[in-house]
């Protein structure tokens, strides 16, 4: 490749170069030590292993071209190479381009200045349009690329997306080298002291990303796949390495394993587009969201640092401003000492004011509460404004529009307002009067609504409890459900009634529900407040159909009435299922089950001793997955939850962290002794039945006694705003859960997988162990295609099939005779693909292939030769096919050919059961050779070519016979027809007729039988085949042979 030319000292370029070509302008010259196989000695192990440890440039790689001008002592490196191929195409065409034009140069310094300018000029137009441009180096850039692309072998569209200088331990051995990390795959590569190192790991295959500490490692990130570890340290910025690793990881297996169940943002749907800058944008943007709790769809678009005026601080507190499609937030430099949210829906103006040195750059955010706030030390103030109004004015434009369809909705919305008063009269009536007055206050201090400065004080006021007349409001502004509500007027009535009516699961599944959706409270006792929760339920389920309805829904949906109204609710309940508790309420609870994996890491992090008594974490998480599916509705006392639903609309999930936390504390000492799981279950339910609030429950209860007893329960225990205050606090919740979503991905792959063999392994003979083998290999080949092919269809939806290419490729890996002829083989590979097709969808499902390969290493001789004779009947018969295809069978159920063959087994696929029609003379031959590509090779071979030469003759003399006998009546039967027709053109149709029928063919039961005779045949076809062996050569070659689009290199041990 091209580079900038650099200088170097001609007389310090001998010592470790050898000059190869040369002539009075250029060099070209080989690193001492490479290409020397008998002579290279000491010398060249030590090069290598210098240039593989330092290797701060790549001036070392093997080959590179030099400027000099003649009579000068500096020369300048101007191209370099991994193949001396590579570097003689830049060498001719310096030598056909430049050469004779540098003669006619009279000035010394005009040639280097000419030279350099065109090399320069190449490598602008080689990296124009290629991703090394989007790099902040992309000189350096370029080198790592073509490194990566000359080790690993991949294909040009496996992105290289950064790359790290660190060492790989093996044992306690240290290899240093590179670490490339590609959309893919992560990539090591190392040289030293003659000792290649390289391997690769696709992101599928990784289970498990966590940072480790030893003494030899102080710190390192390790990498667990089903196969082995790795370890790597020694990185500039290990957090940094760590954090794309984890990006990275959690990207492909999101896209390959969960597509549909984890929505991607549209960036990172696109792998080509991604970029280290792009990972990092997607980190902070991820952060952002968690902390203001914001739509997933929501974009970030600026970050900047700038200062806020703070009226009741008297002061502007520092901080970051971050710019979204609809939003604009600040967070002050100590996490949780400011938030500020504004929503552009409510922003007036955004205006720039005049600068002094008391107030540089500032700019003042106007919004229609007659309130403004001012931002100062804005740098790129003019740019940050323009694109603020822009985004802003289209949202105007927007809402423009939309109001002007309001008018024809605003009926609806009375009757929804009309019903929300019945179900909010059966709130309770006491309230907090000290309470009401401290949010009072706080609300003149710091603002009231969503863009109210919040403060450490006001987390304060939620651990003691909402009142209940501004929980509603409240819970609205902490969860930005107002934004949406007042963006979408009249939205939820219409899907109430487009809703009416319908029925499908989900709704069946909420009518099952709907009253056991807090049974004990009055409001759900009567006809609406359950028609009220069925309204919000079914709304939601015809908004996402994705989710449509889960159980736990209810009980929320039900406490979210209490508070609020009936449309208030459902925009809350679109808050906790979209943004606050994401992937939770889904068929297969992903978000949830990566929650309690990462809760079980607190655990250990927190509680260490509780966490050395109990090794087996899983007892607790099992019993904390409703504390997160419920937010603790189904486990605390009523008043008490709510607290908890206080605390959970304000902090978002790791206020559930961190109670959960607290919980486990206040019981590690029975934890600790306790002997089984149910006993461990009896202590926490107990526990939190007796968790109470310092104003008594908020449940009527049927009896004034019952009400007094559960009333000093509660004072007697734990109460819940001390417990939320003596919390551990839990940050970056966002980076545990991307790295232990990998975890939990990996499990539900594996207990598909299992879900696979257990489905198939009945139908089968081959051993389960290698059953699993097969999968496994069956699922590495549709990697590649998965990641380089543009496919529409997810993994999920094409799991356990494979296409043509795919199928060929371990068809060739696995079949059991010897690949003779390429050709031959591929025709029988395609015939085999389109007989096993069943569906004519052109995939081929692993139980089919697994019930095809059983036939071949484990059936019976009639079941093989069955299967061989279904091959060459063109094009290899599929159901679709073969449904043509009875109409012209003449068996019967007398004939013992078809009927009563033991192949009419229940367990064979049906494409072995399918009785095959005759046999042409064309197919036979074709069946014959590949018996006879079958026996090379074999011990018995000669014996096996007399004995289908026998068998071939023999079946041809009974096809002729029975060709002529064919002919013979055919002609006598035409004569009648003709003479009775009387007329020329009936004999042509009928001798037409009668070319047709009266073809050469044979019956499956002639072939069976004919092979029969031939014991050396027969012992060839009930010889048992070592499948475990081809099993074990495949894997070998897997990584060489992934249907030509993927050549992975072993690594070396």
């Amino acid at each position: 490749m091209w580079l900038n030319p650099d200088e170097v000292l001609l007389k310090n370029v001998l010592k470790l170069w050898v000059t190869e070509r040369s002539n009075d302008f250029f060099l070209l010259q080989r690193r001492r030590g490479h290409g020397e196989m008998a002579t290279g000695g000491v010398t060249g192990l030590l090069v290598g292993a210098l240039d593989n440890v330092l290797d701060s440039t790549a001036r070392v790689t093997p080959f590179r071209i030099l400027l000099q001008v003649p009579g000068s002592q500096v020369s300048w490196i101007i191209a370099s190479g991994a193949a001396i191929e590579e570097v003689n195409k830049h060498w001719d065409w310096l030598v056909h381009n430049l050469l004779h034009s540098l003669s006619v140069f009279e000035n010394k310094e005009d040639v280097a200045s000419f030279v350099k300018g065109k090399v320069k000029g190449l490598i602008a137009e080689e990296v124009q349009g290629r991703q090394a441009a989007q790099e902040d180096d992309p000189g350096k850039f370029r080198e790592a690329l073509l490194k990566f692309e000359v080790h690993f072998g991949l294909p040009s569209s496996e992105k290289l997306v950064t790359y790290y200088s660190c060492c790989c331990w093996k044992g306690r051995v240290p290899r240093q080298g590179f670490l490339y990390l590609s959309i893919n795959h992560m990539a090591f590569y190392s040289f030293l002291l003659g000792k290649e190192v390289k391997f690769v790991i696709p992101w599928a295959e990784v289970t498990r990303l966590e940072r480790v500490s030893t003494a030899l490692m102080p710190e390192a990130i390790r990498v667990t796949t089903r196969q082995r570890q790795r370890e790597f340290s020694m990185f500039l910025n290990l957090d940094e390495a760590f954090g794309v690793i984890g990006q990275l990881a959690d990207i492909a297996l999101r896209r390959l394993l969960d597509s549909k169940g984890l929505e991607l943002d549209r960036v990172l749907q696109q792998p080509a587009r991604i970029t280290k800058r792009i990972l990092e944008e997607q980190a902070i943007r991820e952060y952002v969201l968690a902390l203001f709790r914001l739509p997933r769809s929501e974009n970030l678009h600026e970050v900047a640092s700038c200062s806020v005026w703070t009226p009741h601080a008297r002061c502007h507190t520092a901080g970051t401003l971050y710019t979204t499609d609809s939003y604009l937030c600040f967070s002050s430099r100590e996490e949780g000492n400011l938030v500020l949210l504004i929503p552009l829906s409510e922003v007036l103006s955004i205006e720039k004011a005049d600068s002094t040195s008391a107030l540089p750059n500032p700019v003042i955010v106007s919004i229609r509460t007659k309130k403004a706030f001012q931002l100062i030390e804005l740098n790129d103030r003019d740019e940050l404004v323009e694109n603020m109004n822009s985004r802003l004015r289209a949202l105007q434009w927007k809402r423009s529009m939309f109001r002007s369809r309001k008018e024809g909705k605003r009926s609806l919305n009375v009757v929804s307002q009309n019903q929300d008063q019945e179900i909010c009269v059966c709130l309770c009536q006491s309230t907090d009067q000290v309470k009401e007055r401290l949010w009072e206050d706080h609300f003149s201090e710091f603002g009231r609504g969503v863009h109210m400065f919040r403060t450490e004080k006001i987390q304060k006021l939620v651990a003691m409890g909402i009142p209940e007349s501004l929980r509603g409001e409240l819970w609205m502004i902490f969860s930005d459900a107002s934004s949406d509500l007042g963006s979408h007027e009249g939205y939820y009535a219409s899907l109430v009634q487009k809703s009416m009516g319908h029925n499908n699961l989900a709704t069946e599944e909420i009518e099952r529900d709907l009253h056991r959706s807090l049974p004990d409270h009055p409001a759900f006792q009567n006809p609406t407040g359950i028609a009220a929760l069925r309204r919000v339920l079914t709304a939601y389920a015809h908004r996402n159909p994705k989710i449509g309805y889960c159980q736990s829904m209810n009980i929320l949906a039900s406490v979210l009435l209490l508070y609020a109204k009936e449309e208030d609710a459902f925009w809350l309940l679109v808050a906790v299922c979209e943004r606050m508790l994401p992937d939770y309420f889904n068929r297969r609870v992903i978000g949830a089950q990566v929650d309690q994996s990462v809760f079980e890491e607190l655990i250990r992090e927190r509680l260490p001793e509780l966490a050395e008594q109990i090794p087996d974490l899983s007892t607790l998480s099992s019993v904390s997955l409703s504390w997160f599916l419920t937010l603790f509705l189904s486990v605390l006392p009523f008043h008490s939850a709510v607290c908890v639903v206080d605390c959970f609309f304000f902090h978002g999930i790791k206020a559930i962290f961190q109670l959960g936390l607290a919980v486990l504390e206040a019981n590690a000492a029975e934890l600790s002794s306790s002997t089984d799981d149910g006993q461990a279950l009896m202590i926490l339910t107990g526990f939190l039945d007796q968790v109470g609030n310092e104003e008594c429950p908020g449940f009527p209860s049927s009896s004034p006694a019952a009400e007094e007893t559960s009333c000093s329960v509660a004072k007697g225990h734990t109460n819940i705003t001390d417990l939320i205050n003596d919390a551990y606090i839990v940050r970056d919740i966002e980076q545990l859960r991307c790295r232990h979503r990998i975890r939990v991905l990996q499990a539900h792959e594996d207990t598909t997988k299992e879900n696979a063999l257990r489905l198939v392994s009945p139908d089968v003979s081959i051993p389960p162990e290698k059953l699993a083998d097969i999968y496994d290999l069956f699922k590495v080949i549709f990697l590649p295609s998965w990641h380089y092919c543009d496919s529409n269809r997810s993994f999920i939806e094409r799991q356990y099939r494979l296409d043509r290419p795919q199928f060929k490729s371990l068809y060739g890996l696995l079949v059991p005779w010897p690949d003779v002829s390429n050709q031959h083989t591929d025709t029988l590979a395609n015939r085999t693909f389109t007989l096993l097709d069943q569906d004519c969808d052109n995939l081929v499902t692993f139980r089919d292939f697994a019930s095809w390969l059983d036939t071949l290493y484990f059936g019976e001789l009639n079941e093989k030769i069955r299967l061989l004779y279904c091959l060459h009947i063109p094009p290899g018969y599929s159901l679709c096919e073969y449904n043509d295809v009875l109409l012209t069978l003449t068996e019967t159920e007398d004939d013992p050919s078809v009927m009563k063959s033991p192949l009419l087994s229940t367990n064979r696929p049906l494409y072995v059961n399918l009785p095959p029609r005759q046999c042409k003379h064309s197919e036979f031959i074709q069946f014959c050779k590949t018996l006879y590509s079958m026996f090379h090779g074999d011990p018995e071979e000669n014996e096996l070519f007399q004995a289908i030469a026998t068998v071939t003759s023999l079946v041809l003399q009974i096809g002729e016979v029975g060709h002529r006998g064919k002919i013979a009546g055919s002609e006598a039967n035409s004569q009648e027809g003709s003479t009775a027709a009387g007329g020329v053109d009936a004999r042509k149709g009928s001798r037409s007729s009668a070319t047709a029928d009266n073809e050469w063919t044979v019956s499956y039961a002639q072939i069976l039988a004919s092979l029969l005779t031939e014991q050396a045949l027969v012992n060839f076809f009930e010889k048992p085949l070592d499948l475990s062996a081809k099993i074990t050569q495949a894997k070998e070659s897997q990584y060489q042979q992934r249907a030509g689009l993927l050549t992975l290199q072993r690594a070396s041990s």
